[in-house]
């Protein structure tokens, strides 16, 4: 049994690993329970956003999945007969073969209650790599009414031309967790604070707002990105579709951008309120409506590399490398202050960004690996090389 963490890509990612996990322990899994208690107190079950019978018959050449626990094994472990626990972040197969399996042959069901980044990156063999893409790529189907719902969203926005999809991540909770507030009044920093001396598990909490924002830390502003947004000369009649929750400050934060670019939009203004009214307070099921459009965008532009952010660029890559602007946080806010202090042109500092992002559009790669630092290297999912036909029509053998 295994119960998942966080918002819905990084459960979603999980949901691979551990269904990967299950198959070369040779166990039986049940249905990973979503999590209900995060921020975001998304009450969804797996079935309410994942297509539960497709995820099912789909793996059952590799693993066996149910529902639920057979009669027997549910009694006992109502009756507190069950083994629960973490397993350690970033563990190797053989970490499961050795610690983990011999738990499940002693207590019949082990539970485990966090799954986040709890599969190594590198070092696995092809076919566990290959397992993970796998799952994610033609196992994790939305429901129908999501799915539908997006295409709808998609057909919408093609009517009208290319539209990019700006993965804004401006929201409150973003911005009290990371403790960013470039751009905010006193009583919104303080707002912010507040917030986040509210939520114990945000371990971090005096955070240093224009340190973090200079070592590239921060999400990039609504007015920030607007100024690379033009700066990379994107077209100002492209559709751009927010895929976010609601932007932290409202219209007046999105002034800059709205003005630059005005065919801005947002799911809830291509959707009337009888069909987005389902979604309301399920997070996770609003997030996979954007996932869906997220995939199908022209360009695809995530304004900091969370979860989503990864998960998406990882799953354009497998449909054929479509263009992901990977900005560089970092060089962007130097250079941005450069311009707003007039040390650069508006053509100097046009030049720099688009020279910076020249090889940063979601092109074939190799991941980075560091040895003992599995947080710093690139994200499985954000790169699953080893799944990738690569231009040349040879696939990655990695």
């Amino acid at each position: 049994m295994v119960s998942c963490n966080g918002g819905l890509n990084q459960m979603r990612a999980a949901i691979c690993d551990m269904v990967t996990i299950a198959r070369y322990l040779n166990v039986t899994l049940i249905v990973p329970e979503l999590d209900k208690t995060s921020f975001w107190a998304d009450p969804s079950e797996f079935q309410d956003i994942f297509d539960v019978n497709h995820f099912i018959t789909s793996l059952r050449d590799e693993v066996r999945i149910l529902k639920e626990l057979p009669p027997r094994l549910k009694r006992r472990v109502e009756m507190g007969f069950v083994y629960s626990m973490p397993p350690i972040s970033w563990s190797d197969i053989s970490y499961y073969h050795n610690q983990i399996l011999p738990l499940i042959q002693k207590y019949k069901v082990i539970h485990l209650n966090r799954t986040d980044a709890r599969l190594a990156n590198n070092g696995q063999s092809l076919d566990v790599q290959k397992l993970r893409c796998r799952v994610n790529f033609n196992a994790l189907r939305f429901t129908p009414q999501i799915e539908e719902l997006g295409k709808r969203v998609i057909k919408l926005l093609r009517q009208n031309g290319p539209f990019i999809v700006l993965h804004l991540r401006y929201e409150m909770d973003m911005l009290a967790f990371s403790g960013c507030t470039q751009g905010c009044n006193n009583d919104e920093v303080e707002e912010l604070t507040r917030m986040r001396y509210a939520y114990p598990w945000w371990k971090e909490k005096i955070i240093n707002s224009d340190l973090k924002r200079k070592d590239g830390l921060c999400p990039l502003t609504p007015e920030e990105t607007a100024l690379i947004l033009r700066a990379l000369d994107i077209d100002k009649n492209y559709q751009i579709y927010i895929a976010a929750g609601e932007i932290y400050g409202g219209d007046k934060r999105m002034a800059s951008l709205a003005a630059a670019y005005p065919k801005l939009v947002r799911k809830e203004t291509l959707l009337g309120p009888s069909d987005l009214g389902f979604f309301q307070n399920h997070s996770s099921q609003m997030a996979a409506l954007d996932y869906l459009v997220s995939l199908e965008s022209d360009i695809f532009i995530p304004t900091y590399d969370g979860n989503m952010a990864k998960v998406v660029q990882g799953h354009r890559r497998y449909l054929g490398f479509k263009q992901t602007i990977l900005l560089d946080r970092r060089l962007l806010v130097d250079l941005i202050d450069q311009y707003n202090n007039g040390s650069l042109s508006w053509i100097q500092f046009s030049d720099a960004v688009k020279e910076t992002h020249e090889r940063r559009r979601g092109q074939p790669s190799k991941r980075l690996v560091i040895p003992d630092r599995p947080k710093e290297e690139d994200y499985f999912y954000a790169n699953p090389e080893e799944c990738l036909q690569q231009p040349d029509g040879q696939l990655s053998s990695t």
